[in-house]
């Protein structure tokens, strides 16, 4: 039982990266368009400032209806088959549910009469795609995208005979989806109410326990990263109500990430929103793992110092400019994993500080991200300097105490292994020459890409033993009929960082590599 409940939420949180993949890129256009928009900047009376709002409010609907769009990239996360129908049949069936609930409201009398949507607030209802629905939030496009799929898994090769033939397969899938979502719309409208409540006491003890409720939301995002489930932690808090409700001009906006964002297209915001800190478990990212490399670098032996830096450099350089921290977590996640215990508290130490500094910048991902949020925001309103000022000091901080851990107890962190024989992570450039010397001739990039599909999809057993293979910022996610014939070490040998086998649930880490790589797999498997 318990091995399907942690199976389930694997699945889940695999299906929840599709939509949050996106959203940075959402994040990032609306951070420039405030730019445009900023008469401080571009001058009073600019043409800019048009061209910035036209931008914004071009991009603005994808994070006011994020309903639609987990519930759409959920169903096509979770579809083992057939994505493009489950993601169609999951548009059809949200919007089924907005109708069949918003009828149910109507007859049962429980429309609440409102001259302005903003009125609705607080009233447990809300406009969706001018429907005026129970006010689920984001939580009703995750929960009828994963009913979604499971029916589209189970019916969507489903043949129906004779004259009725035309309504099989996935035409079935959303006949019988239909009965499910009405009986979903009413048993909602009552039960909904008593969960609501069951989210706001989880988002207050979150933000009344003061610094415990920040210290385990950081410990919880870094120390769940080798099960894939952190994405449970956060999304919650940056995309729905559970991290905070801000109205700016009459708009109500939910979630931390929601609301900074509006808050940076304000200029008549003085200072941002509390709940910013729920954007600031990326520090470590771009300033405490850059201490935790230095300290292996300084503890490795001295022979080993060479391989290891080129091994790090790029690790780091990745975590610390766009906020992919698994190269070089994974570095030291298996053979250490005390360090791993260690590195999740600090995490979660620091966010503290940060908070009780008062900061509230965006801090969420790596330098990059954090520069095109931060300063279009302004010093005054973010206080970022203080976030900068407090991640110099974790850096040093990661350095000094992992380098004591290191030594104190002779962990076998990267440059420290016992045996004789050189011990590097093989990247994808080797894997390529060790193919070319075999074939003794220079292959194409396609040619050089079905290579290394063929190898990956081999150390999985084969094509006959994956069912699904999807992605995420930096790991490959795939499910698998037998995890025992996985192949670690001819993963690894691909130039993947680490491995990681829950279940049937297999996680190759590539880092920013992972897209191409993900691409070359799949159509490997479909050839």
């Amino acid at each position: 039982m318990k091995d399907k409940v942690v199976n389930g939420m694997q699945i889940f949180a695999r299906a929840i990266v599709v939509p949050v993949l996106f959203l940075p890129i959402v994040g990032l256009i609306l951070a420039i368009t405030s730019i445009l928009g900023n008469p401080t900047i571009v001058g009073e009376g600019s043409s800019l400032i048009n061209v910035g709002k036209f931008m914004a409010s071009g991009v603005w609907p994808i994070l006011t209806n994020l309903g639609i769009v987990f519930c759409v990239g959920i169903a096509m996360g979770i579809a083992k088959e057939k994505k493009a129908e489950a993601a169609l049949i999951a548009l059809l069936s949200y919007l089924t549910f907005l109708g069949a609930n918003n009828e149910w409201l109507k007859l049962t009398g429980k429309l609440i009469k409102y001259t302005n949507p903003s009125e609705l607030q607080g009233t447990g209802q809300t406009i969706v795609l001018g429907f005026q629905i129970i006010d689920m939030g984001v939580f009703l496009g995750m929960i009828l995208g994963v009913v979604v799929a499971l029916v589209h898994n189970k019916f969507c090769n489903k043949e129906l005979p004779g004259a009725i033939s035309l309504y099989g397969n996935t035409k079935l899938v959303y006949i019988v989806l239909v009965p499910i979502l009405t009986v979903l719309a009413v048993v909602f409208s009552y039960v909904w109410p008593f969960a609501a409540s069951g989210i706001r006491g989880t988002a207050n003890f979150i933000n009344f326990s003061g610094s415990i409720g920040v210290f385990i939301y950081g410990f919880l995002n870094r120390f769940l990263i080798p099960t894939g489930l952190h994405h449970l932690v956060y999304s919650p808090f940056l995309y729905s109500n559970m991290g905070g409700e801000l109205t700016i001009n009459g708009q109500t906006y939910l979630g931390a990430y929601n609301i900074f964002l509006a808050q940076i297209t304000d200029p008549s915001v003085k200072l941002f929103d509390p709940s910013s800190k729920f954007l600031q478990y990326g520090m470590v990212k771009v300033f405490g793992l850059v201490g935790a490399a230095l300290a292996f670098y300084k503890t490795a032996k001295p022979e080993k110092k060479n391989t290891l830096k080129a091994l790090l450099i790029p690790a780091v350089a990745t975590s610390f400019l766009v906020g992919i921290t698994e190269p070089i977590e994974f570095t030291f996640l298996f053979v250490a994993p005390f360090l791993w215990v260690v590195h999740s508290a600090l995490d979660g130490i620091f966010e503290v500080i940060s908070v009780l500094s008062g900061v509230r910048a965006f801090g969420a991902g790596g330098l990059i991200e954090f520069l095109t949020f931060n300063l279009p925001a302004g010093i005054g309103r973010t206080r970022w300097p203080i976030f900068v000022g407090i991640g110099l000091v974790e850096l040093a901080t990661y350095y000094a105490v992992f380098t004591f851990l290191i030594k104190r107890f002779n962990l076998k962190t990267p440059g420290r292994e016992d045996d004789e024989v050189e011990v590097k992570l093989f990247t994808k450039k080797d894997y390529k020459e060790k193919i070319n010397q075999k074939s003794g001739e220079t292959a194409t990039g396609a040619d050089k890409d079905t290579d290394l599909a063929a190898a990956i999809v081999e150390a999985l057993g084969g094509k006959e033993n994956i069912e699904t293979v999807d992605n995420c910022f930096s790991r490959l996610r795939i499910k698998v009929t037998d995890a025992a014939v996985v192949d670690e070490l001819g993963l690894k040998s691909t130039g993947a960082a680490g491995v990681i086998k829950n279940g049937d649930n297999i996680q190759v880490v590539y880092g920013t590599k992972v897209n191409g790589v993900r691409n070359a797999v799949d159509k490997y498997l479909a050839g």
